[in-house]
Parts: C-alpha cells; structure tokens; sequence
C-alpha cells in the first residue's frame, strides 16, 4: 500500500467509525445492546459454572461471539447499502477513492468496534468478579474472535451489494438473532433441546464460540477450524459474485 492509498484508507476509516457512532440505530444493535445483553446474563449467572468454566468467563467467548458478529454482521452491508442508495458508490468508481479501499475500511471500521465490545465486556465481567482467566487466554480469545468475523464481514458486503438499505438491514437482523439462538450464543448449548444441538453443528457462529471457549478451556479445535474456512470460501465466493453483478 502506497502513501496514497493509505492515506484514502485513513480517510475512509475515519469517516466509517464516525458514522457508527453518529446513526443511533447502529450504535444500540451493533455495540449497546450486546454489551447491555452480557452485563445482564452476567449480573444473573455470572457466577454459574458451565463447562468447567465460571458462566462469566465463558460467556466472554458465546456473548464475545455475538458481540463482533453483530459489528460484523451488520455495518459493512448496511454501509455499502447506504452508500449505494445515496450514489456514493458510483461517484467514488469515477473518483481516486477505489471501491476497494472503500470497503476495505468498513471492514476494519467493524473490526475495531468489534475490539471494543470485547474490551467492554471484559471489563464489565472484572468488575463482577465473574471472570477467571489470563490475559494471554483472553487476548487468544479475541484474537480468535476477531478473524472468524471474516465470514460475517463477506456476507455482509455481498448483502449491501445487492439489496436496499432497509432490505439489507431486516434481511442481516433475520439471519443474526436465530444463528445467535440456535448456536448457544445466549444460553449455553447444552441446556438446548437436543435437536437445536444438532442443528448447531451446522452453524459457523457455533463454531467460532467454541473456537473461543477453547482458548479458555482446552478441548478441540480442528473442526471448528475446518468449518470456518469452509465458511470463509462460501462468503468469498458469495460476496464476489455479488459485487460483479452489482448495480453500482
């Protein structure tokens, strides 16, 4: 990346993690309300034991799961939607602002929100005296958690790329909240009825939070893996069809 290009990429980073902040709709779905969700699970079951983990602990990886795919899931799409409907996308195709860039820097926008919702709800479980966990596991968690929202980012884009922006938005809530509920995300899977178990095992978010309890407790890790990346080259492969066939 030349000093040009990085310095539009700075441009466009700026402008994508003001406008987060600035719509309160995104503000509340993408960053309040799963923060405001874990502060409440936590205050009630913090301190239940779950899978040899104190709750508190465990859920920084199932709601740490919920909070960036939310960031993830929704704000790039809904950006490019917006962008499009608005006709920013078309000017910045004859501009010196590369779409690329362009979406490249609602992705990292999202990454660096999803950075904070994590921080946000460690901090929260410290201070209920619910989280028993190193750093070094914490920041494997995060760092787990942050690159499985790749998938979630594609998909995203390739939403916004085809679709309007209130279709965007209640087609992205549509998927989210039953992959959030079906994948233990708010209730930890093994209270679930058996057949929602097993319809887990089919869902990348279930993945990427076992992904996450794995750094905090051991256990496996080459399925979830597996399944990401299976995960990742679908969204890729979806998300570039989408963007070739898009009316920009």
């Amino acid at each position: 990346m030349n000093a040009v290009t990085a310095r539009i990429f700075g441009v466009e980073l700026r402008d994508e993690l003001r406008a987060i902040v600035r719509e309160p709709t995104s503000l509340f779905f993408s960053i309040l309300m799963p923060v405001g969700f874990f502060v409440l699970f936590n205050l009630v079951y913090g301190h239940d034991t779950t899978q040899g983990l104190s709750a508190g602990t465990a859920m920084v990886a199932t709601f740490g799961t919920y909070g960036v795919i939310t960031v993830a899931a929704l704000q790039p799409g809904i950006g490019v939607a917006q962008d499009r409907d608005l006709g920013w996308l078309r000017m910045k195709r004859v501009s010196a602002v590369p779409i690329g860039i362009s979406l490249a820097a609602k992705a990292a926008a999202a990454l660096l929100y999803g950075v904070g919702v994590l921080a946000l709800m460690g901090v929260a479980a410290a201070a209920f005296g619910t989280l028993h966990a190193s750093a070094w596991a914490l920041l494997r968690v995060a760092a787990v958690l942050l690159l499985g929202t790749v998938p979630f980012t594609l998909f995203s884009v390739a939403v916004g790329l085809r679709f309007r922006t209130g279709a965007t938005i209640a087609l992205l809530n549509a998927v989210l909240f039953p992959l959030a509920m079906l994948s233990g995300l708010w209730i930890p899977i093994q209270f679930l009825p058996s057949a929602v178990r097993h319809i887990a095992e089919f869902l990348p978010t279930y993945h990427l939070a076992q992904l996450g309890l794995a750094q905090l407790g051991g256990g496996t890790v080459v399925i979830h893996v597996l399944a990401l990346l299976v995960t990742t080259a679908v969204a890729t492969a979806v998300a570039t069809m989408s963007y070739r066939r898009a009316r920009i």
